[in-house]
C-alpha cells in the first residue's frame, strides 16, 4: 500500500513537474512574442503632426480648406510639381521634361512607371480620365485651365501628347500640377453622378474613405474629431529615388495628425513632446516661451502672399490717382514691420512677394521709403496740393511746421466725405485690423474722414465682391501661386464684374493688352519682362497697395526628428515628410 502510494506521488511530481514546464515554456514563448512586439514598436517610426481643424472633407472635388488640402497633397500627386529651392517645374509623376512641338503647338509627356495605393499601374488611361472628369464636370480651379487643351493622345501606356488650342505660358505651372485621380477609383462614381439632376453636387456628395493615390503616404484610420491615421505608400515611385538632388523616403513608417482645437492646446502639446510638428502658423505672441524650450526648434520662413489695402475705383473719393497716391507715401510700412509683425515679415511694395525671386520686379516704386513721419505727411500734402485738393487747415503752414488738418477738399471744391475701411475682425486676423486702425490715424492726419470698420469675413466678402459696395478694405492672400499669372485675374478689365477678381474695378487698355501677351508667351525670360511690366503699371495706378508679407512660423520638436525642408510657404509640404528622419 506505501509503494502504490509512493509511486503514485512521484507520478504526481512528475506531473506538476512537467505542467510547470510546460507553463515556464509558454511563458517564455509570451515573452518573446511580447519582447519582438515591443521592438517592432520601438522600430516602427510614428510622425506625430498637430492640425488646428479637422480637415472638411477627402473628397478632392469638394476640399478647398487648408487641413483637407494638407492631407490630399499627400495621396493625390501631379505630372509636374515645383523644385522646393529654385522654384522651377521639374518632373514628379512625369519621367522627364515635356517635349514642345512648335508646329503642332504641343508637348509630349513622358510618365514614370508609377503604382497606386493598391499596386494598380499608373498609366496614359489615368491621366486621361482625370481631364475627362475635368471637362465633364467643369471642375472649379481646374477646368478653366485645362480648357486651353484641344486633344489629349495617349501614344502608349506611359505617353501622352497634349495638343493646345493657342500657346500658352501657364500650360507648365497651372496645368500639369493638377493632380491625376485614378480611372478606377472614379469611372463608375463618375458616370452615376452624370445621371443625377446636378452631376457636380453629385461627385462632391460621394463619401470617400480611402483615397486611392500615388503619393508617399495612405489613409490607414480616421476618426473624426480625433485623428487620422495615414501610413507610408509601398508602392510610393519616389521612394529611394532622387530628385532634384533629393533622396526621397518616406523614412517615417506612419504619420498621426491630432487635431487640435485652439493654438494654446497645439503648443503647450509640442513643448510636451505629445506632438513633433504644429502644421500651422504660430502667432509672434508665443515666439518668446517657446524660444526658451531647449526641445523646441522655430523655422521662418517667406509666404507666397500678399496682405494689402485695396481701393474702390468706382466712385469718388477714390478714383482719383493721386489721392491713392498720397495714401501710399503716408503708409508707414516699416511701422507695421515693427509694431504689428513685431520684425517677423517684410514689408511689400510690389503685388508679387520678394521670395518669389524669379517674377518679383525689385525696382518699383517705393512711396515714401525710409522716410520720417513728418517727411510723409509733407510729401502726401504736395502730392495732393498739386492736384487741386484744399483745406480748411492743411496739415503743413506757410512755415512748413505739421499741424492738425481739417476739411480736405476734392479739386472740384467739395468736401471729401467720410469713408470706411473694411478690415476683418481682430479675432479672425489681429495683424489686419491693426493696420486698418493705423492707417485710419494715419489719413486723418492729412484731414480725411478715415474710419476703419471691422467686419465679419463672410460679410466683408460679400461687401467687396459680390454687392462691390465700399469705399476700401484690407484684405489678403495667403497663398498665392507662384506663377503670377494672379496679376491678370485680379485687375483684368474683364473681370470687374459681381464675384469677378477685379474688385477695385480697375480699367487699363494698355495693362490689359500686356497681360493678354504674356499669357500666351512660351519663351520665360521675355515673358519675366512683361510680369516686370505689369507690377510698374500697377504700384503706378494703385488699385491696390501692398502692405506687408508675414513670415510663416512654425516649430518643431528636437528630440525625435529632424531633416525637415525649408522653402516658401514654410516646413509643411510633401518635400519635408518625404525627407524627415529619426534621430540617430
Amino acid at each position: 500500500m506505501k509503494k502504490k502510494l509512493l509511486n503514485q506521488n512521484k507520478t504526481n511530481l512528475f506531473a506538476i513537474s512537467f505542467f510547470q514546464a510546460v507553463s515556464l515554456i509558454g511563458l517564455m514563448v509570451i515573452f518573446a512574442a511580447t519582447l519582438s512586439s515591443c521592438q517592432k514598436k520601438e522600430t516602427s517610426t510614428l510622425l506625430k503632426i498637430g492640425l488646428p481643424e479637422e480637415p472638411k472633407s477627402l473628397n478632392i472635388w469638394l476640399a478647398s480648406d487648408s487641413n483637407s488640402r494638407k492631407i490630399l497633397n499627400l495621396i493625390y500627386q501631379p505630372l509636374y510639381r515645383r523644385d522646393p529651392i529654385t522654384l522651377k517645374i521639374i518632373p514628379w509623376l512625369a519621367k522627364e521634361d515635356p517635349v514642345f512641338n512648335k508646329e503642332e503647338l504641343s508637348y509630349t509627356v513622358k510618365l514614370r512607371q508609377a503604382k497606386w495605393s493598391d499596386g494598380s499601374e499608373f498609366t496614359s488611361e489615368d491621366v486621361l480620365f482625370t481631364k475627362k472628369l475635368f471637362f465633364d464636370f467643369k471642375m472649379p480651379r481646374y477646368y478653366s485651365k485645362w480648357k486651353a487643351i484641344k486633344e489629349i493622345k495617349a501614344l502608349d501606356k506611359h505617353t501622352i501628347v497634349f495638343y493646345l488650342k493657342k500657346p500658352s505660358a501657364i500650360f507648365l505651372s497651372r496645368v500639369l500640377t493638377a493632380p491625376m485621380v485614378s480611372k478606377k477609383e472614379w469611372e463608375l462614381i463618375a458616370s452615376k453622378a452624370l445621371e443625377t439632376e446636378k452631376p457636380f453636387r453629385s461627385i462632391q456628395d460621394h463619401l470617400v474613405e480611402k483615397p486611392l493615390g500615388t503619393g508617399p503616404f495612405t489613409l490607414f484610420e480616421y476618426k473624426k474629431g480625433a485623428y487620422l491615421h495615414m501610413k507610408k505608400n509601398p508602392h510610393f515611385f519616389g521612394t529611394g529615388k532622387k530628385i532634384v538632388n533629393l533622396q526621397l523616403g518616406p523614412y517615417v513608417d506612419s504619420i498621426l495628425f491630432k487635431i487640435y482645437g485652439t493654438s494654446d492646446v497645439a503648443i503647450l502639446a509640442i513643448k510636451k513632446g505629445d506632438i513633433d510638428y504644429y502644421w500651422w502658423d504660430i502667432q509672434p505672441g508665443y515666439l518668446e516661451d517657446l524660444k526658451k524650450q531647449g526641445n523646441i526648434k522655430l523655422f521662418l520662413n517667406k509666404k507666397s502672399a500678399l496682405y494689402y489695402l485695396g481701393f474702390n475705383l468706382r466712385k469718388p473719393p477714390f478714383n482719383n490717382l493721386k489721392l491713392r497716391q498720397a495714401i501710399a507715401t503716408l503708409i508707414n510700412k516699416k511701422f507695421i514691420l515693427t509694431r504689428i509683425l513685431q520684425n517677423y515679415g517684410t514689408p511689400m511694395h510690389s503685388i508679387v512677394p520678394s521670395g518669389n525671386h524669379f517674377w518679383h520686379n525689385p525696382n518699383v516704386e517705393k512711396y515714401g521709403h525710409g522716410q520720417l513721419p513728418e517727411v510723409r505727411i509733407k510729401s502726401a500734402y504736395n502730392i495732393l496740393k498739386n492736384a487741386g485738393y484744399t483745406w480748411d487747415t492743411p496739415p503743413v503752414d506757410e512755415e512748413g511746421n505739421i499741424v492738425k488738418a481739417s476739411d480736405i477738399r476734392l479739386p472740384s471744391g467739395e468736401l471729401m466725405g467720410k469713408f470706411v475701411i473694411l478690415t476683418p475682425p481682430a479675432d479672425y486676423d489681429p495683424k489686419r485690423a491693426f493696420a486698418g486702425t493705423m492707417i485710419q490715424e494715419w489719413l486723418r492726419s492729412m484731414g480725411m474722414q478715415a474710419f476703419a470698420r471691422p467686419m465679419a469675413f463672410n460679410s466683408l466678402i460679400d461687401a467687396v465682391k459680390g454687392k462691390r459696395e465700399f469705399d476700401a478694405f484690407i484684405l489678403g492672400y495667403g497663398k498665392l501661386n507662384l506663377d503670377p499669372d494672379y496679376l491678370r485675374a485680379f485687375f483684368y478689365s474683364k473681370n470687374d464684374r459681381p464675384r469677378g477678381w477685379n474688385m477695385s474695378g480697375y480699367k487699363n487698355p494698355e495693362y490689359d493688352t500686356i497681360a493678354d501677351s504674356q499669357r500666351s508667351l512660351i519663351d520665360v525670360e521675355k515673358r519675366k519682362k512683361l510680369i516686370w511690366e505689369m507690377q510698374e503699371i500697377l504700384i503706378e495706378d494703385v488699385p491696390y497697395i501692398p502692405l506687408y508679407n508675414p513670415h510663416i512660423i512654425e516649430a518643431v520638436s528636437k528630440d525625435r526628428f529632424s531633416g525637415w525642408l525649408e522653402k516658401v510657404d514654410g516646413i509643411g509640404n510633401i518635400w519635408s515628410l518625404c525627407m524627415v528622419k529619426p534621430n540617430q
